[in-house]
């Protein structure tokens, strides 16, 4: 046995010393290859990650999975970014950013899209509660060298056009104060049109997801192309 080298190998040649075989007892061979395979897969993927932190607008509430618009747009992307949603339903601006630090740590995506806020609105919960919860999470994708793309939402009046206004103006004070990109409104052209929104009147039917993803991809789009992912013609159109 050579001295000094790691328990459980040995030289096969003394002149090449890169080359080791398993001594009796040690990892299978096939383990060693999967091991080995899980590595070079894990570094090959290059594509950017896509992190979606929002509620039910985002998790296809009351429809099929496949219908939501963060399936279509895993559709659209076509394989040229991985797609994480983190969203659940019900969720306030407090629950995800409770949940945020393990999700930036376990996935570290090159961009976070920010859906929160419309479950705060409707328990009449402060905006300065929710601006500090988003800005939080903002900050921490920065700091973790990704970008944030802010999705917006608006509230009925139940209380008040002041508190209102005070809860939509958080998402454009954000955007300017940490110059991130914002969808004003994630429901534009779907929350009074007829047919686009179930019986609830909260949330988007199946026919209204196409055209929330619309909403998101012009803001989207520059940020996965500064990403490095390879975007098709036809995502465009």
């Amino acid at each position: 046995m050579v001295k000094g080298f790691p328990i459980g190998l040995v030289r096969e040649n003394h002149t090449r010393l890169a080359r080791w075989r398993p001594r009796s007892g040690g990892l299978p061979g096939m383990l060693l290859l999967a091991l080995w395979l899980a590595t070079t897969v894990a570094l090959a993927d290059e594509r950017p990650v896509l992190l979606v932190m929002g509620d039910s607008l985002s998790t296809a509430y009351g429809i099929e999975r496949e219908a939501g618009w963060v399936s279509l747009l895993e559709e659209r992307l076509d394989g040229s970014a991985h797609v994480v949603n983190a969203s659940i339903s019900g969720e306030t601006s407090s629950g995800g950013a409770s949940r945020f630090p393990e999700l930036i740590g376990q996935h570290d995506p090159d961009i976070v899209l920010l859906e929160l806020g419309g479950n705060d609105g409707l328990r009449g919960l402060p905006p300065t509660q929710l601006e500090a919860n988003l800005a939080g999470m903002i900050e921490a994708s920065q700091a973790a060298g990704a970008e944030v793309l802010l999705l917006g939402i608006d509230i009925p009046p139940n209380y008040g056009q002041a508190y209102r206004r005070a809860f939509t103006d958080v998402f454009s004070r954000l955007a300017d104060t940490y110059d991130t990109p914002l969808v004003p409104f994630l429901l534009e052209n779907v929350a009074l049109e007829e047919g686009m929104m179930q019986d609830d009147g909260i949330h988007p039917t199946s026919d209204a997801q196409p055209i929330i993803l619309d909403n998101v991809w012009p803001e989207l789009a520059p940020l996965l192309e500064n990403s490095g992912a390879e975007l098709a013609e036809a995502a465009h159109d």
